[in-house]
């Protein structure tokens, strides 16, 4: 069986990546890795990882949760940073 640390290794993404997913996803922080692995390999994957972050952003401000909305997009801004979308 994988562990965490072996599906960071292979995906490249932080935990705190994974973490976003899981809580958007509401499974597991090793559930969200194995998904994000196979998501993060294709520009549609990507696009669907950065829209599960992006929609975590506007919930937490809907809540007025601003500290959790602002901890969100850094790490959407540091996902979309490593990895493009092909214009």
């Amino acid at each position: 069986m994988l562990s965490i640390r072996d599906c960071l290794d292979y995906c490249d993404l932080t935990e705190d990546e994974v973490s976003l997913i899981a809580e958007h996803e509401g499974i597991t922080d090793c559930a969200a890795a194995q998904v994000a692995c196979g998501l993060v390999q294709t520009p549609e994957g990507v696009l669907v990882l950065t829209n599960f972050m992006l929609d975590l952003i506007e919930r937490a401000n809907e809540e007025g949760d601003c500290a959790k909305a602002e901890r969100a997009k850094s790490l959407c801004a540091q996902f979309m940073a490593d990895h493009p979308l092909p214009h």
